[in-house]
């Protein structure tokens, strides 16, 4: 495993639309565990492609013992809604506070290609969507009237 450069706001890449991912290989395998030891290293919650120069839709997240790794990641399903703190290894040193939905369903394809779903609520649905906007060119101060 490898560190890799975290990019920081404000490069276009972050605001790009990602690709899904096709090949489901050993180099997927490596460049996802390569971005969980960066986010690790870095004291993050999760991290997506784009913050690693890669612009497909992957994306890994750990909140205390729960890692989860999304390939092609899709939001499904969103209910309720909660208000809270956010900030992001993309932008170092600032925060705001997001609203988001407190409960979402996700699809999405395991490393091997395999689909999957899973339903998260609270901090870790909203780590969900935050790495999710990344996939798709949004930051999470795009959701902020604090901006």
């Amino acid at each position: 495993m490898a560190l890799r450069d975290i990019i920081v706001d404000p490069n276009p890449t972050l605001r790009k639309k990602c690709r899904p991912v096709e090949v489901f290989d050993e180099k997927l395998g490596k460049l996802l565990d390569d971005m969980r030891e960066t986010m690790i290293h870095a004291d993050g919650v999760g991290l997506a492609g784009p913050q690693v120069g890669i612009l497909r839709r992957i994306a890994v997240i750990q909140v205390d013992d729960f890692y989860i790794e999304f390939v092609n990641p899709e939001i499904v399903k969103r209910k309720g809604s909660q208000v809270g703190p956010e900030a992001c290894l993309s932008v170092p040193g600032k925060s705001c506070e997001v609203k988001r939905p407190n409960e979402v369903t996700v699809y999405y394809q395991d490393r091997y290609g395999k689909e999957m779903s899973v339903t998260a609520e609270g901090f870790i649905a909203r780590a969900f969507c935050h790495e999710i906007d990344h996939l798709d060119g949004v930051l999470y101060y795009d959701h902020s009237s604090q901006k």
